[in-house]
């Protein structure tokens, strides 16, 4: 059977199946996203390629509801936060848009001699293979398609094999909304397949969003073909409380950052380090909220439930101690919390993709920034503090992508997304989006 297929989390039920691409269907993609870079991205012009842009974020808006159906039997999201992530795309494709002209701006640089002028100019470099998640099926797709197919690049898009159906519906959003075809390719293939492709010359970077392993294993492969990569891995965010005028508010915006998307979240706050002082309340507080927390919807899979309950049976059996929701009953994983962690249990440096914390007691602001440090890891962070000279200092010293002060949720399309260490490099979103899979040609004219 296909591997593609859509698999409804909460029963289990297999609804569909998609057919994996053969190797010819997989040529005819990389051709046909090739070709089509020669006329969008030679032969368009910038306005020309914003109002397509700006049509796929109207189709998006257009048919949330159907894409937020697909969401939900793919992977479990409840239909509310899959709508909320397709609208979230459409703002993200109307981002790139309505900025179009200044992000694509020529660049003048100041000559410190001679006579003329001299400019950076962005422009296109081919086409490219974006592989993508099963966790954000449509939002993850629109962080790397909205900037490069701006920018001119075209794009064969790998999507996880449980999101089949959102893939199709995404792909035909890109053919109604007018762009020329190749311009967006969607491929239902296999590991093997996508090696030939990334070794394909015609293809001029890769994007994946995934885990450290994976990662590894597309970054050696574009490395050996001195492909552009942009990596967005694993996390193990900490959230950072130092002080706080309202203990009961931070204690919900820890739970929030921990169980969003059911906390399959990359950078969802995954451990939580208090300061001494104010760990026996945040606790106990933390306990009470999950003594009461429900399932509100499956995990991605049966599998990924029974390994995050490994992973936390794992923990206990190293010493630390749970306070959880209930039990696991089929792919629906309750809510816990896990404290007196030691360095020397196996969870203390992994990643819980599911609705587990853990908690971490600090002595003070260094120990806590210690504590936060000590991961392999480094997507984003939360800090809460009411001093605002230690929240920035804090801030400077979390070795990380992103650091979010005093809230949580607060993502948007304008800023930048990415981590260090083994969170991947490169950024999404924002300005700094469009500046990844770019050539930024110097010009130079004399006279």
């Amino acid at each position: 059977m296909s591997k593609y297929a859509v698999r409804n989390p909460a029963t289990g039920e297999v609804v569909e199946t998609y057919p994996t691409a053969t190797d010819a269907e997989v040529a005819a993609a990389v051709t046909a996203a090739a070709a089509a870079h020669e006329t969008w991205g030679r032969q368009t012009s910038v306005a020309e390629r914003a109002a397509a842009i700006a049509r796929v974020a109207e189709l998006h808006r257009e048919r949330a509801d159907e894409l937020a159906e697909a969401i939900n039997l793919e992977m479990g999201k409840a239909l509310g936060a899959a709508k909320g992530e397709v609208l979230f795309s459409a703002d993200i494709y109307q981002y790139y848009a309505d900025r179009a002209e200044s992000l694509l701006a020529d660049q003048p640089i100041e000559l410190l001699s001679g006579e003329g002028h001299a400019l950076v100019r962005r422009q296109s470099v081919g086409a490219l293979l974006g592989i993508m998640p099963w966790n954000y099926p449509v939002y993850q797709v629109a962080r790397f398609a909205a900037p490069n197919l701006l920018l001119g690049n075209t794009i064969v898009l790998k999507h996880a094999a449980q999101c089949p159906r959102s893939a199709a519906l995404q792909a035909q959003i890109f053919v109604d909304a007018g762009l020329p075809e190749g311009a967006y390719v969607n491929v239902y293939a296999t590991s093997d397949q996508i090696a030939g492709v990334i070794a394909d010359p015609r293809i001029h970077g890769v994007s994946l969003t995934g885990s450290e392993r994976a990662g590894s294993i597309i970054g050696e492969l574009a490395g050996r073909h001195l492909k552009k990569c942009v990596l967005e891995l694993g996390g193990a965010d900490p959230f950072v409380l130092l002080s706080t005028d309202d203990l009961p508010g931070a204690v919900d915006d820890a739970l929030s950052a921990r169980t969003g998307n059911v906390g399959q979240a990359c950078n969802g706050a995954k451990r939580f380090v208090v300061v001494d002082e104010l760990y026996d309340a945040f606790v106990g507080l933390l306990n009470d909220k999950i003594a009461t927390a429900g399932n509100a919807a499956p995990l991605s899979s049966v599998g990924a439930a029974e390994e995050l309950a490994g992973q936390v049976a794992a923990a206990v059996d190293a010493g630390a101690n749970l306070v959880s929701a209930g039990e696991r009953d089929g792919a629906f994983h309750p809510v816990g919390v896990l404290t007196d962690v030691t360095p020397d249990n196996p969870a203390y440096h992994q990643e819980f993709f599911g609705p587990v914390a853990m908690v971490f007691r600090a002595a003070d602001e260094a120990d806590a920034i210690r504590i936060a440090n000590d991961t392999p890891y480094g997507l984003g962070s939360y800090v809460y503090t009411t001093d605002p000279e230690q929240a920035d200092r804090v801030a400077s010293a979390l070795e990380v992508g992103m650091v979010f002060v005093n809230g949580v949720g607060l993502e948007a399309v304008e800023l930048p997304f990415g981590g260090v260490r083994l969170s991947g490099y490169g950024r999404e979103l924002g300005t700094l989006g469009i500046d990844e899979f770019v050539n930024k040609k110097m010009i130079r004219v004399a006279r």
